[in-house]
């Protein structure tokens, strides 16, 4: 809608996690060496964290993609399964031809074949659980039983969990000790700050065909930081909804008030304040009508007034009757 009025070929904004449009922010950086390390290192248990719309999807997905043809993965995105479900998409996921109403016991089994496959082929096997806050405690288990799918030298299956803060919470339990010990790699996503926020801003806008024109002022940008806390997710919902407001009020550059407003709607306050704006309007104009009123009543009811008009009304009447006899005459 407002691509063509700030000459853009496309939305900058999109929450969508395009790897064209992916900024690396040093914490992105850091963790991106960490995940690749532990990979190519066969590290057993890793686990990345981060607060929600920190870029920890598409963090990973960009790992995935990097990876060699020596490395097979298998990618949860929705953890919220029971076991025999959760054995048979890793399974599919892997390409492992199964049959259905297969037991656990037997999921496990193909799966424990088709590693050692790989392991003679020399052939790095990486399951990848995001959302891994919302593992249950049994699923939890599960997943770290099936790190016990070892040789003599090394692990045939490596994992990653991806989740939110909560995921450190749950690992903290003592009856995840035995996981816990387990864990190689560890590291939480930090948010951007506000010259990697303002970095954020302007490269997508540039992909998205801005050129030299500022369309965020620095007042704005700084704003938009302090109101997002540096999270990508947030600053895309924040500009996307900037942009296009400042394009309903035909501005081609979005200020601070602009963000502010934003913000206001996206909280839901907007149309609260308007409501208490227009009772506010609304109560001044009824006592602004009705001191004139009073007034009006104070000046035309007062007996002098009155008196004058008695007077004026006689004297109408008078010549109108003398006008009237004149004519008739």
């Amino acid at each position: 809608m407002y691509e063509k009025f700030f000459k853009l070929r496309e939305k900058p904004f999109e929450i969508t996690p395009d790897p064209r449009f992916i900024y690396l922010s040093d914490s992105h950086k850091e963790a991106l060496a960490y995940l690749t390390y532990a990979i190519n290192e066969g590290k057993g248990f890793t686990v990345m964290t981060g607060e929600v719309g920190t870029g920890k999807t598409t963090l990973i997905r960009m790992v995935i993609s990097r990876l060699d043809g020596q490395v097979r993965t298998a990618y949860v995105f929705n953890p919220r399964l029971d076991t025999e479900d959760l054995l048979q998409y890793i399974c599919d996921d892997l390409g492992i031809k199964t049959r259905p109403n297969l037991t656990k016991g037997q999921l496990i089994y193909l799966l424990h074949h088709f590693l050692l496959d790989c392991y003679k082929k020399n052939e790095r096997v990486v399951l990848v659980i995001d959302e891994a806050q919302a593992l249950n405690p049994e699923l939890l288990e599960e997943v770290r039983l099936l790190t016990n799918l070892e040789t003599t030298k090394s692990k045939l299956l490596q994992v990653v969990l991806v989740g939110q803060p909560e995921l450190d919470t749950t690992l903290s339990d003592p009856k995840f000790r035995q996981l816990k010990q387990r864990i190689s790699v560890r590291y939480h996503i930090k948010p951007m700050g506000l010259i990697e926020t303002e970095e954020y801003i302007f490269r997508r806008l540039k992909i998205a065909g801005a050129r030299h024109e500022v369309i965020f002022d620095p007042a704005a940008v700084k704003e938009i930081y302090e109101r997002s806390g540096g999270i990508p997710r947030l600053i895309n919902i924040i500009c996307d909804n900037a942009l296009l407001t400042a394009y309903s009020y035909e501005r081609k550059m979005v200020g601070k008030a602009i963000i502010k407003e934003v913000v206001r709607d996206l909280e839901g306050k907007g149309k609260k304040k308007s409501r208490k704006v227009f009772v506010i309007f609304s109560i001044l104009i009824a006592i602004f009508f009705g001191v004139i009123g009073y007034l009006y009543a104070e000046h035309f009811t007062s007996p002098a007034v009155v008196k004058k008009g008695v007077k004026q009304e006689v004297n109408y009447t008078k010549n109108a009757y003398k006008h009237k006899v004149a004519t008739v005459h």
